[in-house]
């Protein structure tokens, strides 16, 4: 009985847990999507890094905060659909990974991943990663593309 007690237990925190996390990256989506700048940026870790779709985004807070700020102003967010997500709790106990599977009207199926962390100020994303997976049988092609790209902008 002691021992079924204990695996409710674990169970029931593992739960709350993903709960809690699951709630942290709901609620990121739900205040870009409505651009709620300080909502949004509250979100994040002090020393967070957004890593964006294209390879020359990688992002500190700040300078995230510098790119995200012109367009909330505007009232001018991004809304991303969450079809599906995995989140990972690390032996360390302060720290989860996730990656979820997204929609979004321009991109279409994306994927965010990252990492996040339990500070004194509660769970925050400590790194975002926004990619566009590439279906394997198009991944030739778009290789192609982002080459000639690259090398037209290198000229």
């Amino acid at each position: 009985m002691y021992k079924f007690i204990l695996v409710c237990l674990l169970v029931s925190g593992l739960a709350k847990a993903n709960t809690e996390l699951d709630l942290l990256l709901d609620n990121f989506h739900q205040a870009a999507a409505e651009a709620h700048y300080e909502r949004y940026m509250a979100l994040l870790a002090d020393d967070a890094i957004y890593l964006g779709t294209d390879s020359s985004e990688r992002w500190t807070k700040s300078e995230f905060a510098a790119f995200v700020k012109p367009y909330f102003s505007q009232g001018r967010g991004w809304l991303y659909h969450t079809i599906e997500r995995h989140i990972t709790k690390s032996q360390v106990s302060d720290i989860a990974f996730f990656d979820e599977l997204l929609e979004n009207k321009n991109y279409g199926r994306c994927r965010g991943s990252g990492v996040l962390i339990n500070t004194e100020h509660g769970w925050k994303i400590l790194q975002y990663n926004l990619s566009i997976p590439i279906p394997n049988a198009l991944a030739r092609q778009v290789v192609k593309s982002i080459k000639s790209h690259q090398k037209a902008v290198e000229n």
